[in-house]
């Protein structure tokens, strides 16, 4: 399988319980974890879409990481270069840069340090407390995007 394949699509309970909550908690403006709404325009239909993210922060900088892989949201991102991400009231536009999958290492480890609980499954057996080789064998299957607020 391709790197840009590799997609792991979600549960029953993970798209109709565990999502829908985490959105609904953070349309209200909790944020759960790091939690935002990403919206991003779609790379046919030009239209808004939406999807609850964790949004992760490294020394001031900000990123999005798909444990899931190369699915809807980050084919839409690399097309339109950015989005926003919302939180209750709060919109804050950004512009996004994919990291290469050398960079990689760094930030999934944090990812996986802070979230391994919720996305851990999605790794293959790879942790925070892998080696870099592990990491970067699996970097090429988990997109990650450096963000920068621009509003």
């Amino acid at each position: 399988m391709s790197a840009s394949a590799h997609v792991q699509k979600p549960g029953w309970f993970t798209v109709n319980v565990m999502n829908r909550l985490v959105a609904w908690m953070t349309r209200r403006g909790f944020s759960v974890w790091g939690s935002r709404v990403l919206a991003v325009r779609g790379r046919k239909s030009g239209e808004w879409r939406r999807t609850p993210v964790n949004l992760l922060t490294i020394d001031g900088a900000q990123y999005l990481v798909a444990p899931r892989g190369h699915v809807q949201w980050t084919h839409n991102m690399r097309a339109a270069g950015g989005g926003e991400l919302l939180l209750g009231k709060k919109t804050d536009c950004f512009t996004a840069v994919e990291v290469s999958d050398d960079d990689k290492p760094v930030v999934l480890r944090a990812y996986l340090k802070r979230w391994k609980a919720e996305v851990g499954a999605f790794f293959n057996g790879v942790g925070p407390d892998s080696s870099d080789e592990e990491l970067r064998r699996i970097a090429p299957d988990h997109p990650v995007f450096l963000i920068t607020i621009t509003n």
